[in-house]
């Protein structure tokens, strides 16, 4: 074998389980990352964004959510006390490595500390960037290794898969090439709510992550808030051929904004089976009508008009993603979608009056997509031998915090099974 252990994917799952394997004295492992090293990545760049060392939520504000409530699975794995333990464990490595140990409040918990998980890892893991995988190989039940797009294949006793949100489609594409079972997991759609930072700073003051569930009276659908970002910004996000929203706060640069996702789970039964593709679809539609992302007016949306660049210039809202393309989210939204998303903002505006203003900003579409969730042992291991999935590209995880423990998981297992071989 070339390598005792590959991991795929570079972000918090697979740092995770690189430190996790070298502190356990377990090597050669090859650490694979399809974007760019963290020193090379740019911010203004989208692909950059999503895609380098670190992983795309770590890289951009890193928030931390430590509530095992939200941001995963791990609960249909663990029990609560072990669960407990290894969220705290994930922690603080994460305080270790400069997260600051403030839970909440003004001392907002932008991550710089990268540079020190990537120095941890310096001659004891080895790293190699740029360097997309083609496809995992199994052979008689059991991992192999990998082959790169390059054509070159690396051989390995164990790998860990960690493609992240990004490598939904790639993760997809593997599990089913291997007959692994999957279930599809929902989509989740809906708009990016940008307002003046007053109206939310009672809740971001003392909470700065908050994690808001409504079930809509009309659908009965669920309907949450996702990645509030005080005095941030709204950004564009570009996957393969379709361009998306999304926001970010910065440490050092502070706008008058507040910015944050709200988004509506959709799943399906048969015979439709492909919620990947179904957000794709609702994405091209508003690329489409707006040669990009669409902005429109709360006050516009529920007169049922679109909103102008005229109108957009009168708003009391100064938009902070100037290229978005002022439009009708009605023209792009199904209807149960859209009037889940104007309840949940009314049921917002009794927490936070001001949320439910005509001033009020609505980017589309934010989507966010789920590898399907792949079957997994207690261990995180799949179907084949040695294989393991971890993180969001394994569907199980869905913030940084139970993501970074799922590769803490998968490294423990491998680590004792070399061990008592």
């Amino acid at each position: 074998m070339d390598y005792q252990t590959i991991i795929v994917g570079a972000g918090p799952a697979g740092i995770f389980a690189a430190l996790t394997l070298a502190d356990e004295g377990v090597g050669p492992v090859l650490l694979l990352e399809l974007g760019k090293d963290l020193g090379e990545r740019k911010r203004r760049n989208s692909k950059d964004m999503l895609c380098g060392w670190g992983g795309a939520g770590a890289y951009s504000d890193g928030k931390l959510t430590l509530s095992p409530e939200v941001g995963g699975l791990l609960g249909e794995y663990l029990e609560p006390r072990s669960l407990h333990q290894i969220l705290e464990t994930a922690d603080e490595i994460w305080v270790k490595h400069g997260a600051p140990e403030v839970v909440f409040g003004k001392a907002s918990p932008k991550l710089e500390n990268l540079g020190r998980l990537r120095q941890s890892l310096l001659d004891r893991v080895k790293t190699r960037t740029c360097s997309p995988v083609r496809s995992l190989l199994a052979e008689g039940g059991r991992i192999r290794g990998v082959r790169l797009e390059s054509g070159e294949t690396i051989s390995s006793q164990f790998v860990v898969a960690a493609p992240g949100r990004s490598g939904a489609g790639w993760m997809k594409k593997e599990a089913e090439s291997l007959g692994l079972k999957t279930q599809a997991s929902p989509v989740d759609i809906g708009v990016r709510v940008e307002l003046p930072a007053v109206v939310l700073k009672e809740i971001t003051d003392i909470i700065y992550e908050s994690k808001l569930i409504y079930y809509s009276k009309t659908f009965d659908e669920k309907v949450r808030t996702f990645c509030m970002n005080p005095y941030g910004e709204v950004v564009v996000e570009k996957t393969k051929e379709i361009v998306t929203v999304n926001g970010h706060s910065y440490a050092r640069k502070k706008s008058e904004n507040t910015n944050f996702a709200i988004l509506v789970s959709s799943a399906f039964t048969e015979p439709f089976d492909d919620p990947i593709g179904y957000g794709f679809y609702i994405a091209r539609l508003a690329n489409l009508l707006g040669k990009g992302p669409i902005v429109q007016r709360l006050g516009d949306l529920l007169a049922g008009r679109r909103s102008t660049a005229e109108r957009i210039n009168r708003c009391l809202t100064r938009p902070t993603l100037p290229e978005a393309t002022p439009g009708d989210l009605s023209f792009v939204f199904p209807f149960r979608h859209l009037q889940s998303i104007i309840e949940m903002l009314q049921a917002l505006e009794k927490l936070a009056p001001g949320v439910y203003s005509r001033h009020t900003l609505l980017y589309g579409v934010e989507v966010k997509f789920y590898s399907n969730r792949i079957d997994l042992s207690p261990e995180l291991e799949t179907g084949i031998e040695n294989l393991f999935a971890i993180g969001d590209g394994a569907g199980i995880t869905r913030g940084l915090i139970q993501a970074s423990a799922s590769g803490i998981l998968a490294a423990r297992t491998i680590a004792k099974r070399l061990r008592n071989a």
